[in-house]
């Protein structure tokens, strides 16, 4: 395994990984999947401010990727992130994500972010459980808040104090 700051030439993979959680998850409150023109805008916006990694396998193949983002646009917001991750569906419980989400934490630290949010829809279990396995405490159930599949879907916040 190989994990790497992200490069334009990544947009194509990171699409096609992102597409599977669009379409068929409420892990992703986007309805359409996302084309690898718009991914590649999102990786230079993003990639300019904000650590964005990816992971690679022995191969060479894209298997996940996270960054940091911005949480709230008001500049009191400015030392707080939020964090998104995906992996192949496959290579999800292999330690992978873990390896790749602590190398961003890391970086964050690094850079002098104080603090790391994470926004999970509430029944995902398996992110809850993972972002509590790193630290991370729920500090908020928000209930209703997306509507995808027909149906409304709670969201939860985990937060990771750095400093």
């Amino acid at each position: 395994m190989k994990i790497r700051s992200v490069q334009l030439s990544d947009a194509k993979a990171i699409a096609s990984i992102y597409k599977h959680y669009v379409l068929h998850t409420p892990i992703s409150f986007e309805i359409e999947a996302v084309s690898e023109a718009e991914m590649r805008s999102r990786i230079s916006h993003i990639a300019a401010r904000w650590p964005f990694l990816v992971c690679e396998d022995e191969l060479g193949q894209l298997v996940g990727y996270c960054y940091a983002h911005e949480w709230k646009e008001r500049k009191a917001y400015a030392q707080t992130l939020e964090l998104t991750i995906y992996m192949k569906p496959d290579c999800c419980g292999k330690q992978l994500g873990a390896s790749l989400m602590n190398q961003l934490i890391a970086e964050c630290k690094e850079k002098g972010f104080s603090v790391l949010i994470a926004c999970i829809t509430a029944e995902n279990k398996q992110s809850c459980s993972f972002f509590e396995s790193l630290g991370f405490k729920r500090v908020s159930y928000f209930e209703k808040v997306g509507y995808k599949f027909d149906r409304y879907w709670d969201v939860v916040d985990y937060q990771l104090t750095l400093k």
